[in-house]
């Protein structure tokens, strides 16, 4: 998901492995924004079949952390 992460924002100054787990995504963590929730959901339901919608409720559980998002595409994969 690190990987995948990366590759969909174009983080060039950002590898996979520097992403820790348990570090917030958003604001002082990685410090996406809400573009890149979207571009990174997009990529997600791509590669994965996993739709994050914009106005869910949830999104801020879900996008917490690079390990909230992987658990819940795990959980929601198509099989």
């Amino acid at each position: 998901m690190a990987a995948l992460i990366v590759e969909a924002l174009d983080l060039d100054d950002v590898s996979p492995a520097d992403i820790v787990p348990e570090d917030a995504l958003f604001r002082e963590g990685l410090g996406l924004d809400s573009i890149d929730a979207l571009e990174l959901s997009l990529a997600i339901a791509q590669k994965y079949g996993v739709q994050l919608k914009s106005g869910d409720s949830e999104n801020q559980r879900i996008f917490a952390s690079l390990r909230s998002l992987t658990a819940h595409v795990q959980e929601n994969r198509a099989a």
